[in-house]
C-alpha cells in the first residue's frame, strides 16, 4: 500500500504564536488515528510560518481521517483556525510512488 503525506501550511498572527503552539501541542496529543503513522509541525525560516505535515499508511487510511469524530480535537481545530493569518493556507496531498 502507498503512503501518503498531506501538509498544511500557513501564517500565524504574532501575537497569537504561544497560543497557536500550546493548541497544537494539545491537537497532537489528541491525534490517535488508525493509519496515521506520524504528525508534525514545522515552522519555517521566516517567523510565524508553519507547516503540519500528516503521514498515513495508506490512501483508505488518509481518505477516512476526518470520519473521526472528536469535540475536543474539532474545538481546537477551530481555535487553531482564528491564529492564522487570513487567505494563507494551502493544502497539499502527495501519494507514493511505489518503486
Amino acid at each position: 500500500m502507498a503512503k501518503v503525506i498531506f501538509s498544511i501550511k500557513y501564517e500565524v498572527l504574532s501575537n497569537k504564536r504561544d497560543e497557536f503552539v500550546n493548541s497544537i501541542r494539545e491537537l497532537k496529543s489528541l491525534l490517535k488515528a488508525e493509519g496515521l503513522e506520524s504528525y508534525s509541525l514545522f515552522e519555517g525560516k521566516t517567523k510565524n510560518h508553519f507547516q503540519e505535515v500528516y503521514q498515513f499508511s495508506s490512501k483508505e487510511t488518509f481518505d477516512n481521517f476526518d470520519d473521526s469524530e472528536n469535540e475536543r480535537v474539532d474545538i481546537l481545530i477551530s481555535k487553531i483556525e482564528d491564529f492564522k493569518v487570513p487567505n494563507s493556507t494551502k493544502y497539499n496531498t502527495l501519494y507514493e510512488v511505489t518503486l
